[in-house]
């Protein structure tokens, strides 16, 4: 990695969230827009899944509604379409990726999409899982609620980013929820609750502006009250880590301390040299070197699809009308994601499988919601990797592959009451879902003290 370039020439308008500390989180408009829309039509209320019991309900706006997924056939069928009938540019000019993802893993994944991957599959898996429904703040919430069947379990809420959702955490719910069957502990038993972010997923798409993640950490809390827990624990990775946060500097009471594993703990001077391609400071240790190279190459290289999505969201027609244009966006995510995803495709075996990868890009493709959760970026205001002062206990699992890895001593910095620290030893952005053992053998010890 190339540490030595000069300042990027960027609009710092298009960076909105990856701004210094001195930056400010806009202030929540919670409780003064307008109502949402209703889940897309490809999706229909069923009856609740017989693994777990099911959670209280309300009445009016507060009720909780069992939630069943419906995919039509036809649809299936119109995606492999689209896919075959894709119009191919040129290759790029360079034998690696620096111009973009690359021509022939693009068309490797879309014969793979076309011609043998099985959404049923993945579609079989989340009917298995009890889901539901519930309006908070005129908008319709889609979450996954399994309870553990050991008694003093702890409740967990979990959040996912972009360009993941709910397909990311599938792999750590029995683990979390049935550890005995994990080779774990009965004393480790979670109960899991996996939302989907607001125009993502199965939630309902904003129709108004507002829904900024400090909103969204506010129906946050009231979806663990409405659920009923009295104490619960919060974890999170890139969208997920920032309304994690924001719920922990709310503070509701119920909330014992939270889980991070792309933690918000850089310097201001050091996130603005960084942001500057200016040399590293001469005080680092080799831990925070490593961090500040990696944020130097990705404010260099890994800035596009963010200032794009900052500031001009609803450009995005492209990505809502092409299905590999969809997974390409996807898939340049981060350097380190995107070269993992690309072995895949080659014939490796890694942590994700072809099947992972086009099971999240589907469900995008299915919900239609390339836009409504790019609109995420263009309402923050604040920074991803900021310090925001979170006073609870913090558990921080830092990935070597993470945009950046976070070193210990940011992280004693950044939340004073910092009750783990671990770096594991592989797994990148998309923790949960590419290594859920290491994921979740940190998710029980980070909350051991906790219970």
């Amino acid at each position: 990695m190339n540490t030595n370039n000069g300042p990027e020439e960027i609009n710092h308008d298009r960076r909105r969230f990856v701004g210094t500390a001195a930056m400010s989180i806009a202030a929540a408009k919670f409780g003064m827009m307008g109502s949402a829309n209703a889940p897309s039509r490809r999706m229909s209320p069923a009856g609740a899944s017989p693994l777990t019991e099911k959670p209280p309900t309300g009445s009016g706006d507060s009720a909780i509604r069992p939630f069943h997924i419906s995919v039509a056939e036809q649809e299936l069928v119109e995606l492999r379409r689209r896919v075959a009938a894709t119009r191919w540019p040129e290759r790029e000019l360079v034998a690696d990726a620096t111009q973009g993802v690359q021509l022939a893993t693009t068309q490797k994944l879309a014969h793979y999409w076309a011609t043998e991957h099985d959404w049923r599959k993945c579609e079989a898996r989340l009917k298995a899982l009890p889901q539901f429904i519930t309006s908070i703040d005129g908008l319709d919430i889609h979450f996954i609620q399994v309870r553990s069947k050991h008694p003093n379990a702890l409740p967990v809420i979990i959040t996912h980013g972009w360009p993941g959702s709910i397909i990311e955490q599938l792999k750590v719910i029995g683990p979390l929820t049935d550890p005995t069957a994990y080779g774990g502990k009965a004393e480790d038993a979670f109960d899991v609750v996996i939302p989907s972010l607001p125009g993502y997923g199965y939630s309902g798409k904003p129709t108004a502006t507002g829904w900024d993640p400090e909103r969204i950490a506010r129906a946050w809390i009231v979806l663990m009250k409405r659920l009923g827990y009295k104490r619960y624990v919060a974890q999170g990775g890139d969208w997920g880590n920032c309304v994690t946060e924001l719920m922990a500097l709310q503070a509701p009471p119920e909330l014992l301390g939270m889980s991070t594993n792309m933690a918000a703990t850089v310097p201001a001077d050091i996130d603005k040299a960084a942001f500057a391609g200016a040399p590293p400071p001469a005080n680092l240790s080799a831990d925070e070197l490593r961090a500040y190279n990696q944020l130097v190459f990705f404010y260099k290289h890994g800035l596009g699809y963010a200032g794009e999505m900052a500031n001009r969201p609803q450009t995005l027609y492209g990505i809502a009308d092409s299905p590999v244009g969809l997974a390409a966006w996807i898939l340049d995510h981060d350097a380190a994601s995107y070269a993992l995803i690309a072995r895949v495709f080659d014939g490796q075996t890694e942590g994700l499988t072809r099947d992972d990868i086009l099971d999240n890009v589907t469900l995008y493709w299915l919900t239609n919601t390339a836009v409504s959760s790019a609109r995420l970026y263009w309402e923050y205001k604040g920074g991803f990797f900021d310090v925001r002062n979170v006073t609870i206990p913090v558990a921080v699992s830092a990935f070597p592959d993470e945009i950046y890895q976070a070193p210990r001593s940011w992280a004693e910095k950044a939340y004073p009451k910092l009750i783990y620290y671990n770096r594991p030893p592989k797994g990148g952005h998309f923790a949960a879902w590419e290594q859920p053992q290491l994921f979740t053998e940190d998710l029980r010890a980070g909350f051991r003290s906790l219970r």
